[in-house]
């Protein structure tokens, strides 16, 4: 570990399909190929980043929702070896009910974050994959958080959905996260070819300047079938442009990281 604490990095957007879990761990599994340490806690009952680890969901005996609901220590449900090599923290659909059940607990918002402050001073980053919606699940890793990275599809109603997301990071700051804020905003799926995806996308850089990060997320085939393999871009296919782009991504985070200078970089 390089840093005093942990970082929490939420990956969060309401809307579905814009590479929520694709940047969730094929980011984290940059981060360790660069040598960071890194724990993925999967928030979404459908458990996709779960698989994507090579985990398969249905066996896990352990989850976030035992964490959530019924107190268990978060250091037992720590899966360390996956296709990722970044520690992980699975979800199933379990997690459905659990949402419910979250209703009756007092500080409902804190569960998570209470859970990962044993594990503050273990890792470099924590990286939470949120469910597509602003539900309770998506509040608890907000509240959780030091900052929410947003990965957004280069489309017409992109904006739209980026001024009501930013709107509850506003709202959660004050009423119950004083110190979260927008960690960046990620352009994904991204075809130069696409008249609108080029003017979305200078749209989005010319109202949230340095907010957006330079480097950009490509459509890409290899991208796309890592998960069915249960593994990241980068141990799927590592010269594909989807696993470069997420190397590339992971070390401009770094680059913006003042305690990464300590960082034992790998050859």
């Amino acid at each position: 570990m390089f840093k005093s604490k942990a970082k929490i990095m939420a990956i969060a957007n309401q809307k579905g399909g814009v590479g929520k879990t694709t940047t969730c761990v094929n980011l984290a599994a940059s981060l360790v190929s660069m040598g960071a340490s890194v724990l993925v806690v999967d928030s979404d009952p459908q458990g996709n980043a779960t698989m994507a680890s090579g985990i398969n969901k249905f066996e896990v005996k352990k989850t976030i929702c035992q964490v959530l609901i019924d107190n268990v220590d978060i250091e037992e449900t720590i899966i360390e070896k996956t296709n990722g090599a970044y520690h992980l923290v699975p979800a199933n659909d379990e997690l459905t009910a659990a949402e419910v059940k979250l209703m009756d607990y007092l500080a409902r918002e804190y569960r998570l974050k209470n859970a990962l402050s044993a594990l503050a001073a273990r890792y470099d980053y924590i990286m939470i994959d949120c469910p597509p919606s602003l539900n309770l699940l998506t509040v608890n890793a907000m509240c959780a958080a030091d900052s929410i990275l947003v990965p957004l599809q280069c489309e017409y109603f992109a904006l739209e959905g980026l001024t009501q997301l930013i709107d509850t990071i506003d709202q959660l700051a004050h009423a119950v996260n004083p110190n979260l804020r927008l960690e960046g905003i990620l352009r994904t799926m991204y075809d130069n070819r696409n008249r609108l995806c080029t003017d979305v996308s200078s749209e989005l850089k010319s109202s949230f300047g340095s907010i957006v990060y330079d480097t950009i997320i490509p459509r890409n085939v290899r991208l796309a079938e890592a998960p069915s393999y249960g593994k990241p871009a980068l141990y799927y296919d590592k010269n594909s442009v989807g696993a470069k782009a997420y190397n590339a991504l992971a070390a401009e985070i770094l680059s913006k990281d003042p305690e990464s200078a300590n960082l034992p970089r790998q050859q």
